[in-house]
């Protein structure tokens, strides 16, 4: 996939190129059924399949406040987006100068006389330009006028148990109330947390018998408090483990932590980058009596996530 981080940079329209266009959050199924539809239809016509994306996301630059977090931070975002088999991915810098593009202008001078559009795959409430005043029905008015075909997508449904149709707003919602396992229904693969391995209480292994590494964050979405069965990656490998994400209320420091128990491991990963997937959220932050009884239930805990996944 070749990778686009400035418009200048595209110096010749491609060949039949189809494109989407979104800021993709989340890269969730529904997402990825607009990327095999764009792949599909550049095949019919021996042409590029192009997503377009923006950073930073346009919330970010048209609203002060009130910012959700983000499900997918940029470097994941691209890699999820490589692994769909798109031939190019146009990352957009998303600047007020650029959200004030008229809707008319982005459509002809960019994606028709730039990247060479021949068809466009669009959800059903698609909008663009300043202040959202392309629309449907101005986009396939254009279509006719420039000679471009515009495909509507249907939306992807969520399982019965949910609500609405697949969002990044519901994923988001998801995560943040603990329920990984629906939220990974929608992405389309488990909910993913990066971060460095820093240096903690150093009580997991002396007090409770159990080392745990210490992330700090680098993503923004994390999922309610409590004990969740995980996998780690680390240089590539999976292994099993439990997180710990909260306040330790046994020992009453009032500090939020991410920690992570990674079973049969033993190694020194101080300052290496590492990946949590959460599988399945086991239980809430308790507070015990004492630190026997929390290494009894830690006990617990490792037994059925090791029950619970196979790697």
């Amino acid at each position: 996939m070749e990778l686009i981080e400035n418009i200048e940079k595209i110096t010749s329209p491609y060949p039949n190129a189809v494109i989407t266009i979104g800021n993709f959050d989340g890269v969730h199924i529904g997402h990825q059924a607009l990327f095999y539809e764009v792949i599909e239809k550049a095949n019919q016509l021996n042409g590029t399949s192009i997503a377009m994306t923006f950073e930073p996301h346009p919330i970010r630059v048209l609203k002060q406040n009130g910012q959700p977090p983000l499900i997918t931070l940029y470097e994941q975002k691209i890699e999820l987006m490589e692994r769909s088999g798109l031939d190019v991915l146009l990352c957009v810098p998303f600047t007020p100068e650029f959200a004030a593009l008229p809707a008319e202008d982005f459509v002809e001078d960019l994606l028709v006389k730039r990247i060479g559009m021949k068809a466009i795959v669009v959800g059903k409430d698609y909008t663009y330009g300043k202040n959202r005043e392309g629309t449907l029905a101005t986009l396939q008015a254009d279509g006719d006028r420039l000679g471009f075909e515009v495909i509507v997508a249907d939306w992807i449904k969520v399982p019965d148990s949910l609500p609405g149709r697949t969002s990044s707003t519901l994923i988001r919602e998801l995560v943040m109330d603990g329920n990984v396992i629906e939220a990974g229904k929608l992405l389309g693969r488990d909910y993913q947390m990066r971060g460095k391995v820093v240096a903690g209480r150093d009580r997991g292994g002396k007090l409770l018998g159990f080392p745990t590494a210490n992330i700090n964050l680098q993503d923004e979405l994390c999922p309610k408090e409590g004990v969740y069965a995980v996998t780690v990656e680390r240089l590539g490998k999976p292994y099993k483990g439990v997180a710990n994400i909260g306040y330790s209320p046994t020992f009453e420091d009032q500090c939020f932590t991410v920690e992570v128990h990674i079973l049969d491991f033993n190694e020194d990963i101080y300052g290496e980058k590492i990946r949590v997937n959460f599988v399945s959220r086991l239980r809430d932050e308790i507070k015990f009596n004492s630190v026997e009884e929390l290494s009894e239930q830690i006990k617990k805990d490792i037994q059925k996530t090791s029950e619970l996944l196979s790697i």
